[in-house]
């Protein structure tokens, strides 16, 4: 309507003394002409398309999950918008208007044969026509209307999907926003298995070793319940860290949205080689395991000019290969060698964890313990040092079990970018 009056309000002052609503032709004339101006509409005003996914979710069979209920933010999404807007408005006015003129007009056929005034009145029913006959037609006129009004919903219940929905570009985003979820969560369940698993590894021989000597050594007993404490502690800080990750990306008003990045939750900082190493190595004495090797003591300058990247993953590698000795081979003495050297093309970070097999040399068993390959651990290793460009090495070698980590400082190829990565974090 308020197109139809702004239209009729133009053409009087451009064409003096005309009048609309002296014919039905004039006034369908006049309903063509609205039709580009709603159309229009859609196109300058993106919130045409969250106003309408609304009123469509409201008035048709269409599951609201179906339609795009955000402003209509390209051009493709707006002209689909457009025909929509058009579609819905002017069906609408032709639904409305017939709702409007066709029921009294049933009512009167219906009630023309009953009632004698009406059979008076000249221009209601052909002369020389039966006056019974318009009481079928009066019945005809309102079933026509409403099968008009069901093919109208029906068509609008077809086309709401289609115009409403998602375009290609929408898809894209909407894809890419959920890869990026899951890398971020496929990151956190690794880093939560990583961190957990060594700390209830380690808690574990160490709550077993103060049990052996309570009595008669009271001094390590107190030792290694100090070094569960901190254990516990730690893990339960990283624990924290992961969940609470996992609550910010459930609320929408968290720090993904003051960053103005949807669906992306905030990551914890995990530890470092240079940060966490001395605590790591600290934790597996109190356990009751001997590492030597080659590491700096205390985590100095050389790991702390590692990229940040590099260093987080061969953090996760190193804690990961030595949790698994704890699990597999208990208290046995390690050798542990973290170094930089040169590679083809550059240089490269060599991880090596060593340990004596404490069962029988089996190519497929991890660490001699009888544990089949396959376990979560050696496949995260291998998947940390995949995204890196580097390599995990896992077998049996002179009477010991080997795990070498080759991590290259520099891609000998283009660098790949954060979102490369996380991409092939969500695809792993």
């Amino acid at each position: 309507m308020p197109y139809f009056l702004l239209v009729t309000v133009v053409l009087s002052l451009a064409v003096p003394g005309i009048d609309v609503f002296t014919g039905l032709g004039r006034q369908f004339a006049v309903y063509a002409l609205c039709l580009p101006l709603i159309a229009g509409t859609a196109l300058l005003f993106p919130l045409v398309r969250a106003l309408e996914s609304a009123a469509a979710g409201a008035l048709c069979s269409v599951p609201r999950s179906s339609m795009v209920s955000e402003p209509a933010d390209s051009w493709a999404a707006r002209r689909r918008t457009a025909g929509w807007f058009t579609l819905h408005v002017g069906v609408g006015a032709l639904v409305s208007g017939a709702s409007l003129a066709l029921p009294p007009a049933a009512a009167v056929l219906v009630l023309y044969p009953l009632v004698g005034p009406l059979r008076e009145v000249e221009w209601l029913w052909p002369d020389g026509t039966a006056a019974w006959t318009a009481l079928p037609a009066g019945l005809a006129l309102a079933a026509a209307l409403v099968a008009a009004v069901h093919a109208a919903g029906a068509l609008l219940d077809r086309c709401a999907p289609v115009l409403l929905g998602p375009t290609p570009a929408d898809r894209l985003a909407l894809a890419e926003r959920r890869a990026a979820e899951l890398a971020v969560r496929n990151r956190l369940a690794r880093e939560l298995h990583d961190s957990v698993g060594h700390a209830l590894s380690a808690v574990t021989l160490q709550a077993g070793a103060a049990r052996r000597v309570l009595g008669s050594d009271p001094h390590f007993a107190r030792e290694a319940l100090a070094a569960i404490e901190e254990t516990a502690r730690s893990a339960v800080a990283e624990l924290d860290g992961v969940l609470g990750v996992l609550r910010e990306d459930d609320e929408p008003a968290g720090p993904a949205a003051e960053t103005g990045a949807p669906g992306r939750a905030r990551e914890p900082r995990p530890p470092t080689l240079a940060s966490g190493l001395a605590g790591l190595l600290q934790r597996m004495r109190a356990a009751g395991v001997r590492v030597d090797g080659t590491f700096p003591e205390e985590a100095g300058a050389d790991l702390a000019g590692l990229p940040d990247r590099l260093s987080r993953e061969a953090y996760r590698i190193v804690q990961e290969g030595l949790t698994n000795v704890l699990r597999h081979a208990g208290r046995v003495p390690v050798d542990l060698s973290i170094k930089v050297q040169a590679a083809g093309r550059g240089e490269e970070l060599v991880v090596r964890v060593e340990n004596p097999l404490t069962g029988p040399q089996d190519a497929g068993t991890s660490h001699g313990g009888g544990r089949r390959r396959g376990g979560r651990g050696l496949r995260g290793m291998e998947e940390r040092a995949a995204l890196l460009g580097g390599s995990v090495e896992s077998a049996p070698h002179e009477g010991s079990w080997r795990m070498t980590a080759r991590l290259p400082l520099r891609s000998g190829g283009p660098e790949r970018s954060g979102h490369d990565v996380e991409q092939a974090e969500g695809t792993l």
